[in-house]
């Protein structure tokens, strides 16, 4: 065999090969990330992402001092306004008492989710509102898109 006389192309190897490289290249990627997660203790991000995504608005509304659309988002109802009486367990007048710039927290200037859990039928997440050592617990209810103060609270460790 001379250096001019190359063995024949063999598509099936060669096939083959692309897609060795292929699942190693993916298999990599994918811990990696489950590695990255893991070492951040955030691997609730998948299961919860809703109702992350939710409360991540929720508190962004907030933050922003629109405290009627946040109302909306507590309720999961846009017109919440045109049968404000359905929601007087929860009044308008009392959420601004919880949540405003006269509340216990004060201005909501930042917020963290630290911790959630799927319990029941709805999601418990712990909030770190103001970089505060001790979260709010609310939950996520699953089929309405609710948010309310949670009656459970999460074990958040020494």
């Amino acid at each position: 065999m001379t250096l001019l006389d190359a063995p024949k192309y063999d598509a099936k190897k060669a096939r083959l090969m692309r897609n060795l490289s292929i699942a190693g290249v993916s298999a990599v990627v994918i811990a990696a990330i489950l590695f990255g997660m893991f070492m951040l203790n955030q691997p609730w991000w998948l299961w919860n992402w809703s109702a992350d995504h939710r409360v991540n608005n929720f508190f962004t509304t907030i933050e922003s001092g629109d405290l009627q659309k946040a109302y909306a988002l507590w309720n999961n109802d846009t017109d919440w306004q045109q049968h404000a009486s359905q929601y007087k367990d929860y009044d308008f007048n009392q959420f601004q008492k919880d949540w405003g710039v006269g509340s216990d927290y004060g201005k909501i200037r930042s917020h963290a989710i630290v911790m959630a859990k799927k319990v029941g039928n709805g999601t418990v997440m712990g909030v770190d509102i103001n970089g505060g050592k001790t979260p709010i617990f609310l939950r996520v209810d699953q089929k309405t898109k609710t948010i309310g103060f949670s009656p459970v609270e999460l074990y958040t460790g020494p």
